[in-house]
């Protein structure tokens, strides 16, 4: 069997507003079905879901930092589109805890949170989704939100770039195990885009630092950054597996 360009089965964690919402937006205008998870942004998920093109789309509620919340999720995006073939792992927090300022107790309370999120919360559903795969007997495709801060260093937020630089490496040891089911996995490490969390930073001298960070002179979009997650969740990416493609718009290079 091989993976269909449309009609799939896609939960996108994550998906009330922001990158999520055009993570979302861009699966159900390519033809997919689409699971919009959300964590306590009930109202925000439903415009997403509400948004939509296409039917049979499902609205999933859920804590992803509990494991056992986690399960939950997988099993009703599952039950409501009839099985997976796309997961998506775009939930992640991000609030600064500079080491120099931060107390002790906020500094070890937010790192919990980051991991449990960020990284556990990755890992939880990719094996969920992964053995739902395996046991569907088709192939699948898991793509994970990362960031160029897991390169670049987050000196106000090094949970959060700990976290992502983990969750590259995780999607890359999956990669590996998964490849003999047809599942490839693969990782976007995005730099600074645009979305309504975010707006209010692109304003004034902090908005043209920003900007001057790249070449183009400008921010990336939610929707450059969806259309490559697209791109990675099609068959035609199959021999990207293990991949994590660096999405900044030549603001940070590596080799």
């Amino acid at each position: 069997m091989t993976l269909p360009d449309t009609g799939r089965r896609v939960l996108v964690s994550g998906a009330s507003r922001g990158l999520g919402r055009a993570l979302a937006r861009a699966f159900a205008d390519n033809g997919d079905r689409v699971a919009v998870h959300f964590g306590t942004r009930a109202e925000e998920a439903r415009e997403t879901l509400g948004a939509l093109a296409g039917e049979g789309h499902a609205l999933i509620g859920g804590d992803l930092s509990d494991p056992a919340g986690a399960k939950d999720v997988a099993d009703r995006a599952a039950e409501a589109l009839g099985g997976l073939d796309v997961l998506v792992n775009n939930a992640a927090v991000n609030l600064p805890h500079p080491p120099v300022t931060t107390s002790y107790e906020e500094w070890a309370a937010l790192w919990q949170r980051h991991t449990a999120v960020n990284l556990l919360a990755t890992a939880h559903l990719s094996h969920l989704a992964a053995h739902r795969m395996i046991g569907q007997g088709t192939p699948g495709r898991i793509v994970n939100i990362g960031s160029r801060g897991a390169f670049r260093g987050e000196p106000d937020h090094p949970a959060y770039g700990a976290t992502k630089a983990a969750v590259h490496a995780l999607g890359q040891s999956l990669a590996v195990a998964l490849a003999p089911h047809g599942i490839a996995v693969a990782s976007v490490a995005p730099g600074f885009f645009e979305t309504e969390r975010v707006a209010h930073r692109l304003s004034g001298a902090e908005g043209e630092a920003i900007r001057a960070q790249s070449p183009f002179g400008r921010a990336g979009t939610a929707a450059e950054i969806a259309e490559a997650v697209l791109w990675l969740a099609s068959p035609r990416a199959e021999w990207a597996s293990g991949a994590v493609l660096d999405l900044n718009g030549a603001s940070y290079l590596r080799t």
